[in-house]
């Protein structure tokens, strides 16, 4: 189901200490010296973004957060699922030991192509893509500057072309939606989906 909230139901709000790794805003805190190779690198820099995963400090509490800097790169689109699948290896849901697990750790590499893909067609790009893991969710932001609002077309054909992402999304997501902060140009889609039994 779309929303519009600013955050999913039960999900994480800034800290004030922000030790979450987020903002004020709610957002995944910029600037980072992890990856400050990406985003030094600008449009057409030739700079190699970073892998180097920002850790939260939520870590010991149990979650896990990476983020990583795609405003200005090329190849975005694998870059995000290598990304991801890098993340998915440190937090145990890979390799997979069961085809249920499988499935699970596909379905986020899906969700996080189908939301950088849809940044790149409909917003100029991504800006950031931030993952988030505790013990039963795995939540995928992608920011981008576009104006736009995803939502899955209707009515869904699965025989044509293209279109397909974000009724993919939410096929496959507990819950998505679109989170916007007032005087800041863009937006943040995020996703979450839930770890296998």
């Amino acid at each position: 189901m779309s929303t519009t909230r600013p955050f999913s139901p039960g999900d994480r709000g800034p800290e004030p200490s922000g030790a979450s790794g987020a903002s004020e805003s709610g957002m995944p805190a910029m600037g980072s010296s992890d990856e400050g190779s990406a985003a030094a690198g600008g449009p057409g820099g030739g700079t190699v973004p970073s892998l180097r995963p920002v850790e939260s400090a939520e870590v010991s509490a149990g979650r896990q957060v990476r983020r990583l800097v795609l405003e200005g790169q090329s190849g975005v689109v694998p870059l995000a699922r290598d990304f991801a699948r890098q993340a998915l290896y440190a937090w145990g849901w890979l390799p997979a030991a069961t085809a249920d697990q499988r499935a699970a750790a596909e379905d986020v590499l899906l969700v996080v192509s189908e939301l950088v893909t849809n940044a790149c067609l409909h917003a100029d790009g991504p800006d950031e893509l931030w993952i988030a893991c505790d013990n039963k969710v795995i939540r995928v932001e992608v920011s981008d500057k576009g104006t736009g609002q995803p939502a899955p077309r209707t009515p869904h054909r699965a025989g044509r072309p293209g279109g397909h992402g974000m009724f993919i999304v939410q096929r496959l997501c507990l819950d998505w939606g679109v989170m916007r902060t007032p005087g800041v140009a863009g937006k943040t889609v995020w996703a979450e989906l839930g770890a296998p039994a």
